[in-house]
């Protein structure tokens, strides 16, 4: 009944958020902070986890790879196609989930414990366009954006180490990402990256709207709301994967 419960919430959220919208100006204003908090604020910690991730995957290829008969371009195929379908956009958007799902429940949560957001309807504005939309529509817009920077950098992470460590020579591993490549890849990951998009921004932002309590009760949520993201992003991941692979 809780699930079912907290699901006709987040859907009257929802309706809540397209009700009355706010001034554009400060829609826009509000949009343009979120972008750079979640974008711009999430760019430094994707950065550096896609670039271990891609130097790991080509470390662990040739260590597998050990019979002569199988050229090494594989690995570079190995790892770009590893990168971009999976490590990229679900491995990156569950670090989000963490880093950017925390900072919106606990910041919508304690808007709510100290009265701001009761302070702001007095003032007749729509606190769920106002607050909830922007930060969506920013996390649906930079999130992609992370994923391709992400997918870059882990393939050019897997170069970098197979260089560093003699496993694999750079023009052997440039000409292994060229063969067999698909394109639908690309595609596929940045469907999955919108999706896992507006669930990192969209729960936290139902729980850090609805907290109830005071100081405890916005941690509480804050890490329900990142469990909750990612048992769902997983769970997007698969059906996804079952739908369009």
């Amino acid at each position: 009944m809780k699930i079912i419960r907290e699901f006709g919430g987040f859907i009257q959220m929802f309706g809540g958020m397209f009700r009355a919208p706010e001034n554009k100006k400060m829609f826009w204003n509000q949009f343009m902070l979120q972008c750079k908090d979640i974008g711009v604020g999430s760019l430094g910690i994707i950065v550096i986890i896609s670039t271990f991730i891609g130097a790991v995957s080509t470390l662990q290829t040739a260590y597998q790879l050990v019979s002569p008969i199988i050229p090494k371009e594989t690995i570079a195929q190995i790892v770009r196609d590893t990168v971009i379908l999976e490590f990229a956009p679900t491995l990156g958007c569950i670090v989000l989930a963490g880093v950017v799902g925390s900072k919106i429940a606990s910041e919508l949560g304690n808007m709510r414990v100290s009265e701001q957001i009761d302070a702001l309807e007095i003032m007749g504005i729509n606190t769920k366009n106002y607050l909830i939309l922007p930060k969506i529509l920013a996390g649906t817009l930079t999130i992609p954006m992370l994923i391709v920077i992400a997918m870059v950098l882990g393939i050019w992470g897997g170069r970098l180490a197979g260089s560093a460590a003699g496993i694999i020579d750079p023009t052997i591993y440039d000409k292994g990402l060229i063969l067999g490549f698909n394109p639908y890849n690309v595609y596929f990951a940045l469907i999955k990256s919108f999706v896992f998009a507006f669930l990192i921004t969209a729960i936290p932002s139902f729980y850090g709207y609805n907290v109830k309590g005071g100081a405890l009760e916005i941690g509480l949520q804050s890490t329900r709301a990142v469990v909750v993201s990612c048992v769902l992003l997983l769970f997007a991941d698969y059906i996804l994967s079952a739908l369009l692979l």
